[in-house]
């Protein structure tokens, strides 16, 4: 019998009794129809997979599937979601279409372009949700630290949008490692074994007796770790066991580790050692391409047996290591040259029409020196991950090439591309390397001009305001002489950064970088969309309002024509460019309701079919924000839910404009002034001026439907300090408003003139209305009651719904005051019910007092049992309500069909209903700009 016991299941989970209590509570709450999710996190050896071995013995009647991660893969895109979803790919084909093909582009089942990755997170819970329809699902994904960023992206949006599935999905993570993106989850620390039981394990796997001092020095040392207690006397002799002449090291545990199974792996014959090094250099565990390799190195298949009785390795019909260390103990220490020739092997033996990609990876590592057509079939392989959505991979496979590069002014040229493919992957720290080691190169002037436009990006991805504008300018001027069309591109983000900066900007305001944008270089072909918006909008900040509001048309229309005649997928990128430029962009400006209808449906509508999931809470954002003036309230709030579970779910800064808006409009004082505060600290730190300038306009619409008229009218002031785009003529009007009813008509009075010269250039019919509407307040008895008559008939033929309903509410205050009682009632009541059933809570109370002071008696708005509901829950109804099958609103709302039902199960309940037929009376129905249409004006006197 030899030293070391067979070591005995039950000993290797001693002392777990609290890691295994939390893991038979996930399979229960998977097998009871609610799903769990669960981060094991702890030192290499801990026992973390021992732990999902018995959690999967335990398993019973459960469709088990798992992966675990390999370093090697970590920069192969989506390569560990696809080795876990393989087994369930049948159920591909039950996936609504995008997502199918989002998850089918990713794993390289098909061609397309490149799939967003939340698209592909969405495809993943589908996929596993469907799986678990018959029976519980366990998902386990071992070593989670070495996983792709697409798949760890991928599986933590999977993690946080389970709910009503029976699927128990368990990750493990390396403690101190970093599991990217898993954080938040719930997590267990698995910690080492206590004194008692470390002891007890050690003594499960030593036969000879131990001297005590050597004893309580392999405990001491391991720190309860049960790897370490079990496989660490392996590495000492007999007689240093039971003599007591055993030194310890000084190593970190996970290095004594290695060094304890790279001794066992040394004493190995050299066939076994090269064969275990080719596995461990190769990460897909393929046996076939194993022997391939190892035939192509005239490795006999008798080289295994050695390698399988050290207990390293398991050769079946796959390639299985006793543990992730063993893996990395023959790969890192093995010399350089033996792990060149393990790659060159492994990329012979790949079949380059199946599998381009890894055999261009291994083609890298087996290279020694540069080699150009190496980095040309990486540059290739960079651009396929890139078509699959891998835009880290893209950057990985650039970087390299650019490595492998012999020619200096090439590297530097794939430095940069890489620094730009790490950009679009999220990769900050990554794309400053990469732009240190460009600039080190030989850089033409092009090349120069490029750093800095990348530069200035990474500044502007971090914070919207404060030196981006400055940066992005003079990258800018940089690139003018040398390439007119990126150099007005960046001009382009060069405004949209100064538009953001707003009154925080500490370089280059709107109104230079604009002028920097007009003196820059002209379009080198026909004007493409970039081109118009960009020249519209300069000329708007500099020519003002009233001289540059006619490009500013002829840009929207161009933008309504490109959107209905079908743009190019270039064109299509700079039409979300505009709303990055404005978020609230070109049709509010020109107070163009038709036109922001128009472009807010195209724009949510083009999002969802291409599966664009940053820019959709933008267009959902920028619908919210039309239906806020329709009077829309409940569907605006739904939207900007969607748009926020949609900004959390890939870690997007949320879109706040509208919710600031909106949280004016309808919640009581106390919840509007700490919703908009805290948006203004938020917002502030990141340098949005604009927001500030919104946060400032909201609190005057909050304070006017109080008729606290002194709050608004500050609040108004500061708002129109700056001329903010898309919402400073609606500051003026606020102000014109405030003032007047202050009795401080000689601040009114400036404020109308500008607005007037705003609404005059615009022509519609919103801005007709709202000039009338704030000239009445300012004029005599005669002209005040015809421009109040005149205000409503515009605004009655828009689609604002709500300023209609406040032309109504101050003529029929104004009506009152004259003692024209009948007159106002005929205002008031359809303002009243416009903003009761909107939501308007202090609009509508200001139209309940007039309406009592005329002597009719007006009900306080009640609360219906839909304010019950939760937010989700009121998301989930509200689509229900209009139509939506199960399916389509999970797609919407990025949660599986399972959830859905489950929340429609709670909403039917609170509503007393039985079907979401019943849902149309429960839920109140959203009004529409037409209700209020029909109220006569009253006749002149």
């Amino acid at each position: 019998m030899g030293v070391f016991a067979t070591i005995d299941t039950r000993a290797a989970l001693r002392g777990r009794d609290r890691e295994l209590t939390a893991l038979g509570r996930a399979l229960a709450m998977a097998r009871s129809g609610s799903s769990a999710v669960l981060v094991l996190r702890g030192e290499a050896g801990i026992g973390k997979t021992a732990l999902l071995e018995h959690t999967t013995r335990r398993a019973t009647g459960f469709r088990i599937v798992g992966i675990a991660g390999v370093q090697s893969e970590m920069e192969l895109a989506f390569a560990g979601l696809h080795q876990l979803c393989g087994p369930l790919l049948d159920g591909l084909d039950a996936l609504p279409g995008p997502q199918r093909d989002a998850l089918s582009v990713a794993f390289g089942i098909q061609e397309g372009e490149a799939p967003n990755r939340f698209l592909v997170g969405l495809a993943a819970l589908g996929l596993l949700a469907g799986a678990a329809r018959d029976r519980p699902l366990l998902v386990l994904v071992d070593d989670a630290q070495w996983l792709d960023d697409g798949s760890t992206q991928a599986l933590a949006f999977v993690a946080r949008r389970l709910m009503a599935e029976q699927v128990a999905l368990i990750f493990t993570v390396r403690e101190p490692e970093d599991a990217r993106g898993l954080a938040g989850l719930p997590e267990l620390t698995v910690e080492g074994l206590d004194e008692p039981d470390a002891r007890a394990v050690l003594a499960s796997a030593v036969h000879v007796p131990l001297d005590p001092p050597v004893r309580d020095r392999i405990v001491a040392e391991a720190h309860g770790n049960p790897m370490a207690l079990l496989h660490l006397p392996r590495a000492l002799a007999p007689a240093e066991l039971a003599g007591g002449f055993w030194l310890p090291g000084r190593q970190p545990l996970a290095s004594r580790l290695e060094n304890a199974f790279h001794q066992r792996f040394r004493t190995l014959p050299e066939d076994s050692r090269r064969l275990l090094l080719i596995a461990a250099a190769d990460p897909t565990g393929d046996a076939g391409l194993l022997w391939h390799a190892a035939g192509l190195q005239g490795i006999p298949a008798q080289a295994a047996v050695p390698a399988e009785a050290a207990g390293l390795v398991e050769l079946g019909s796959g390639v299985r290591f006793h543990h992730p260390l063993v893996r990395s103990a023959v790969y890192q220490r093995a010399s350089a040259p033996d792990r060149r020739a393990a790659h060159r092997a492994l990329a012979q033996a790949t079949d380059p029409d199946r599998d381009p990609d890894r055999r261009a990876w291994h083609r890298a590592h087996a290279a020694a020196r540069p080699d150009e057509s190496v980095a040309v079939d990486l540059e290739l392989s960079a651009g396929r991950a890139h078509a699959r959505g891998g835009a880290a991979a893209a950057a990985a496979f650039l970087r390299r090439a650019a490595e492998l590069t012999p020619d200096p002014a090439r590297r530097v040229a794939r430095a940069l591309d890489a620094a730009q493919a790490a950009i679009d992957a999220g990769g900050p720290a990554q794309a400053r390397t990469l732009l240190d080691a460009a600039e080190a190169g030989p850089l033409d002037d092009l090349h120069r001009a490029r750093l800095e436009r990348l530069r200035a990006r990474l500044v502007y991805a971090r914070v919207r305001g404060n030196d981006a504008p400055r940066l992005l300018l003079d990258a800018a001027h940089r690139l003018a002489p040398l390439d007119a069309a990126l150099a007005r591109d960046t001009l382009l983000e060069a405004v949209g950064a100064a538009v953001f900066a707003g009154r925080l900007s500490t370089g280059p305001g709107q109104r230079e970088v604009a002028e920097a944008a007009r003196a820059g270089p002209p379009p080198p072909g026909p004007p493409r969309m970039v081109d118009v918006l960009l020249d519209s909008v300069a000329g708007l900040i500099i020519d003002g309002h009233a001289a540059g509001a006619p490009a500013l048309r002829h840009a929207l229309d161009v933008v309504r024509e490109q959107r209905t005649s079908g743009a190019t997928d270039a064109e299509r990128r700079w039409l979300w460019l505009a709303f990055r430029v404005t978020p609230e962009p070109l049709a509010p400006e020109l107070w163009d309701d038709d036109a922001w209808h128009e472009l807010a449906e195209g724009a949510v509508t083009c999002a969802r079919e291409a599966g664009a999931l940053s820019v959709l809470p933008m267009a959902l954002t920028y619908q919210a924000g039309f239906l806020l003036h329709a009077g829309e309230f409940d569907a605006a709030a739904a939207l900007i839910g969607e748009a926020t579970a949609i900004s959390e779910a890939t870690g997007g800064a949320p879109m706040m404009y509208t919710s600031l808006v909106l949280a004016a409009w309808r919640e009581e004082e106390s919840e509007a002034l700490d919703h908009i505060a805290t948006t203004a600290m938020e917002v502030g730190t990141r340098g949005e001026g604009r927001a500030l300038g919104l946060a400032e306009y909201a609190t005057a619409v909050l304070y006017n439907g109080l008729g606290r008229y002194d709050a608004a009218l500050e609040a108004a002031r500061r708002a129109c300090q700056y001329e903010d785009l898309g919402f400073f003529g609606w500051a003026l009007a606020e102000l014109v408003e405030a003032a007047v009813r202050c009795g401080r008509p000689e601040l009114a009075a400036p404020a109308l003139e500008s607005l007037t010269e705003r609404t005059r250039a615009s022509g519609t019919e919103w801005a007709l209305g709202m000039a009338a509407r704030s000239r009445a307040l300012l004029s005599d008895d005669r002209d005040a009651d015809a421009l109040y008559r005149e205000a409503i008939e515009h605004l009655g033929r828009c689609r604002v719904t709500v300023h209609l309903a406040r032309a109504r509410l101050l003529y029929g205050e104004w009506l009152r005051r004259r003692n024209r009682r009948q007159e106002s009632r005929a205002q008031l009541r359809p303002a009243h019910e416009t903003f009761s059933g909107a939501g308007a809570c202090g609009f509508a109370e200001r139209a309940r007092r007039e309406l009592l002071a005329t002597g009719e008696t007006v009900r306080k708005r009640t609360v219906s049992a839909a304010a019950e509901l939760t937010s989700q829950e009121a998301q989930i109804a509200g689509l229900a309500r209009i139509g939506h099958t199960n399916d389509e609103i999970a797609a919407r709302l990025f949660i599986s069909p399972r959830t859905v039902e489950w929340h429609l199960g709670n909403v039917f309940a609170k509503l007393g209903v039985s079907s979401r037929r019943h849902l149309r009376t429960a839920l109140a129905a959203p009004r529409t700009p037409a209700t209020h249409r029909g109220h006569p004006l009253p006749r002149r006197p």
